[in-house]
């Protein structure tokens, strides 16, 4: 039984590790407003600030910055499986 708790653990562990390292990369919005600003919120019709940075590409997504979560989740998933064979 505490070989199928590890093993979760290990699989949420990691994938909010990757999650977490995917948000800290770089800024979610383009511009921030100060919390007491009298300028009107754009409507979703029109151009505006968005919450996709420019330029950020897929690299955020890349290997180098999510092995430590990839493991935990590879070693969380086998010792899942060994388990469910054993």
């Amino acid at each position: 039984m505490a070989i199928i708790l590890i093993g979760a653990l290990l699989t949420i562990a990691g994938l909010v590790y990757m999650a977490v390292a995917a948000l800290r990369r770089g800024q979610l919005s383009g511009g921030s407003v100060p919390a007491g600003s009298d300028r009107p919120k754009p409507n979703l019709a029109m151009t505006g600030p968005t919450l996709e940075p420019p330029r950020r590409g897929l690299r955020f997504l890349g290997l180098s910055q999510h092995w430590p979560g990839l493991l935990m989740m590879a070693i969380g998933i086998i010792m899942l499986l060994s388990v469910a064979i054993l």
